[in-house]
């Protein structure tokens, strides 16, 4: 897939599980990257959106910042907060898979080969598995929900025991523990 050409504006921080980068673009958020290391998450930033412009603007997004880390601390609390609308850029598949994936609630997990039933892709688990893998939006688009067939844990796009980490948070906040 060819990115467009785009004016895009970033902030780091970080959240409890790492560096966070927070970006946006006209359309709204393009981008919520974990990671070690701040440098490693604008790198990425860039590998994403070769062709764009790409301008850190910490003050600006401070605020909107402060709200994504408070929903990290709580994934599944309403995003309704950050005052713009989510905006992955990916191919059709892609979107359709992290469209079905936000479907699957706080707490819950799903198998790839049931999120490929549920794209009405049954046998497409590698390609679901890509698409998971592709996610512009770590936690808000809850790809860390994914498991194997068997229930285990396995790769996931910001590392396995960040996954492993969200996994039984949510499983608490579920729980109300």
């Amino acid at each position: 897939m060819v990115t467009p050409l785009l004016s895009i504006q970033y902030t780091t921080g970080r959240c409890k599980f790492g560096a966070l980068l927070y970006g946006i673009c006209e359309s709204g958020i393009c981008a919520i990257l974990l990671g070690d290391e701040p440098q490693t998450l604008v790198e990425d930033l860039q590998r994403r959106f070769p062709t764009s412009e790409i301008r850190q603007q910490d003050v600006d997004l401070g605020s909107e910042l402060a709200v994504l880390l408070a929903y990290i601390d709580t994934p599944g609390s309403t995003l309704t907060a950050l005052p713009r609308p989510l905006a992955p850029f990916g191919t059709q598949f892609q979107q359709q898979v992290w469209q079905t994936l936000s479907q699957v609630g706080t707490g819950e997990t799903i198998t790839y080969s049931e999120l490929a039933r549920r794209c009405g892709r049954p046998t497409a688990m590698r390609a679901v598995a890509g698409a998971c893998a592709a996610n512009p939006l770590a936690i808000v688009v809850p790809c860390h929900r994914v498991l194997r067939s068997d229930g285990g844990i396995s790769g996931y796009r910001w590392g396995v025991e960040r996954k492993r980490s969200l996994i039984e948070l949510e499983n608490r906040l579920a729980a109300g523990i």
